[in-house]
């Protein structure tokens, strides 16, 4: 009974065209992450991730430099671990928060970096003051703008 409630209410929502963009941010995302066998911090990402609900699949390489050409990624803007995610690419340690905006706003961009390994950032979190850091869009013709400030 609750369920065939809960399938009604949905339906009626998503009609209505009010909670299409709620439904979207809230369903399972997978994040599939390439890292260096070697590197730490890139796990404590994918548990960051996972505690804000995505699926994530981590990859072993030692290939990264050509992952990230593949990807589209400016040199300038590298981190220590690649993610691809709803299409996008998500560079180093972005926050949880910033890739659901980047999946509910779908910007035509190629995505999104949090470049270098900003100290205090998700999987660099330590007894060290936090760096504030930006997280920069960048796009195929090679635009970049400020995505997010921490």
């Amino acid at each position: 009974m609750k369920t065939a409630f809960r399938s009604r209410a949905l339906a009626v929502l998503l009609c209505a065209g009010t909670a299409l963009p709620a439904f979207s941010a809230l369903a399972t995302e997978t994040v599939t992450m390439y890292k260096d066998p070697n590197c730490g911090c890139c796990g404590k990402w994918a548990e960051h991730m996972r505690a804000n609900g995505f699926e994530v699949k981590e990859v072993a390489s030692s290939q990264m430099a050509e992952i990230k050409q593949t990807a589209g990624l400016p040199p300038k803007l590298a981190s220590c671990h690649t993610a691809k995610v709803g299409g996008y690419v998500v560079e180093g340690h972005v926050p949880a928060a910033d890739v659901k905006r980047l999946l509910a706003e779908k910007p035509a961009v190629v995505g999104i970096s949090a470049p270098g390994m900003p100290q205090g950032s998700p999987g660099m979190e330590g007894p060290y003051p936090a760096d504030r850091y930006e997280v920069v869009s960048f796009d195929r013709d090679g635009r970049q703008a400020v995505f997010a400030r921490h």
